[in-house]
């Protein structure tokens, strides 16, 4: 498989980047500069990209088998810029007819009652809401894209470096706990799992969340 890669340079794109190259897919990994260190492999080449750019993820996307983003706003930046980088991606998906789609998304819309979503819930951090939030505003124009094989993975409520043990489990639009009530997973495991749907495609038009 072929795949553009947007958001290779940050720590969850480069882990997915290394995954895909281990399972001999080719990547094009997409930077806004272009630079994307610490990757050293023939089937890999990088990309400078502007995700807010319709054009430019058409551009990017021509030749591709799917999209694999893992977008997110950069230090200080508004993060509202998700929801345009949704759009751009979308629209660029349809104008370069590439039609699958997986998004690394957040954890905050995932449910952890019959009516209640993390980012609701008493202890969430309230320094994290506006990204949760606008993870969930960029959720719903990927949700609305019929016609895109689209799948939202989200991590864990905690995700961090950590070791690949390739062991984890997913749930449809809930948060994924282990039996003390923690929900936790490798940035490692993650990308497993991005690369996992990506090739199965078991989970499309799916808000899938992902732990241990």
């Amino acid at each position: 498989m072929n795949v553009l890669l947007l958001g290779a340079s940050g720590r969850i794109g480069q882990r997915i980047a290394n995954e895909l190259l281990e399972r001999d897919h080719g990547v094009t990994g997409v930077s806004r500069s272009g630079d994307v260190g610490g990757i050293d492999d023939p089937d890999f080449e990088a990309a400078a990209g502007d995700a807010t750019d319709s054009d430019d993820i058409a551009d990017l996307a021509e030749g591709h088998d799917a999209v694999a983003s893992a977008l997110g706003p950069s230090e200080g930046q508004d993060p509202d810029v998700l929801v345009t980088m949704a759009k751009a991606v979308v629209e660029g998906m349809r104008d370069a007819g590439v039609d699958r789609l997986v998004w690394t998304g957040g954890a905050g819309g995932l449910k952890v009652g019959p009516d209640t979503r993390l980012v609701e819930t008493e202890d969430f951090p309230e320094e994290w809401e506006p990204v949760a939030r606008a993870a969930i505003d960029a959720y719903e124009v990927i949700r609305d894209a019929d016609d895109l094989e689209w799948t939202y993975l989200a991590p864990a409520a905690l995700i961090e470096p950590g070791e690949r043990t390739g062991e984890y489990r997913t749930a449809d639009g809930e948060l994924v706990t282990d039996e003390g009530g923690d929900s936790y997973i490798s940035m490692e495991d993650f990308a497993v799992a991005f690369v996992d749907e990506l090739e199965s495609g078991d989970a499309v038009h799916t808000y899938l969340g992902t732990g241990y």
